[in-house]
């Protein structure tokens, strides 16, 4: 009998029992609500075991094991104390400057990692982890959470482009535009401690790298994917209109020029209304465009012909499932190096707003921004 008749011949408890035995065991450092939701769609995997939960607040972990549907994982308020345990495999989804020294920490300590974009939120924290990564056994996966890349619309729509289907890419426009965070504290006063400030994280520059570094990477790095390059040097302009908490931008518009005279424009912001959101990413050539998001995919032909598909799920219901599968089968990737280039290029658009003039690869390798 082949393996597979095997398996679906065994008694359903024997079956149950080998499961739960050859299961990837997964600790999560950082149980936020983004931390809380790729979890669980990790543990969604018949062969992912959620079995450790850490975070310094500690009043978080608890709702995040619920949430997950892991009671019964182990709690943590050191991460260093989770990675000494037995857990086969790493989520990563804390903030953003603390990225590089917990992935250091993971690759040290022998274990598959799973690490949320970006990958820090300066130059020097995106070295670390490059060096890390690149220092890293092969045997163990490294996945960056530019959930993107694992879509099934973003699968076809990169197979059609590579066949040639709209010839050469001329021009890519990309966008990232929605409304601002209900929730953020208009009138709250700036934070007295460090400790209130990582609470809000996600408000801060410093902390998380600006919005085209903590938010619009996402539709930057299918740029660079679908392009098939990072870009030379970029120039834009951006700020803020909408007054409040933080020293976030809300806007931006970066234009990136890749090699082989390719134009790539990132249109970024957070003052949309809240009923309206764009996220889309479009690849012009001389036959077509193809256009992809995380609800569809669609190629336009010709002036009446457009062929069009809607995505089943959500990106982040294929990517995590597919680290877990890649641990399962032996089947390792390590996404460290492209992970940064779309970091740096993401970083790349923010020197180039805060200088207000045109920034060079070489520039942001070389500094410290």
């Amino acid at each position: 009998m082949k393996r597979r008749d095997v398996f679906l011949a065994l008694p359903a408890a024997a079956v149950k029992s080998s499961a739960a035995n050859s299961a990837v065991s997964v600790g999560l450092i950082g149980a936020g609500n983004r931390g809380s939701y790729i979890a669980k769609a990790a543990a969604a995997h018949p062969n992912a075991r959620i079995a450790a939960v850490c975070d310094i607040f500690e009043a978080k972990i608890e709702p995040a094991k619920k949430s997950i549907g892991a009671v019964d994982a182990k709690a943590y308020t050191d991460y260093r104390k989770l990675l000494e345990s037995n857990v086969d495999a790493i989520i990563i989804a804390t903030p953003v400057f603390l990225h590089a020294e917990h992935f250091e920490a993971a690759v040290k300590a022998g274990k598959h990692i799973y690490i949320e974009k970006p990958a820090a939120s300066d130059v020097a924290g995106v070295k670390r982890i490059m060096r890390a990564a690149d220092a890293a056994d092969r045997k163990f996966n490294i996945s960056f959470g530019f959930q993107r890349r694992y879509g099934q619309v973003y699968g076809k729509a990169k197979q059609a482009l590579d066949s040639g289907a709209i010839g050469k890419i001329r021009w890519a426009q990309v966008e990232f535009i929605k409304s601002d965070n209900p929730r953020r504290r208009r009138s709250d006063p700036a934070p007295r401690t460090m400790e209130e400030k990582i609470r809000n994280w996600g408000d801060w520059r410093e902390l998380s790298g600006d919005l085209i570094v903590e938010n619009n990477i996402h539709v930057i790095d299918v740029m660079n994917w679908f392009i098939g390059a990072r870009p030379l040097r970029a120039h834009g302009a951006g700020g803020r209109v909408i007054p409040g908490y933080g020293d976030m931008r809300d806007h931006g518009t970066v234009s990136f020029e890749y090699p082989d005279n390719v134009q790539g424009t990132l249109q970024g912001m957070t003052v949309a209304p809240p009923f309206f959101r764009s996220v889309v990413e479009q690849f012009h050539g001389e036959k077509g465009v193809i256009e992809v998001s995380e609800t569809h995919w669609r190629h336009y032909r010709g002036k009446e012909d457009t062929v069009y598909e809607k995505a089943p799920r959500n990106p982040s219901a294929d990517s995590l499932p597919a680290f877990i599968q890649r641990i399962a089968e032996g089947k390792p990737e390590n996404t460290g190096v492209r992970g940064c280039e779309s970091t740096l290029t993401a970083i790349m658009g923010r020197m180039a707003m805060d200088k207000m003039r045109p920034v060079t690869w070489e520039e942001v390798w070389n500094s410290e921004a």
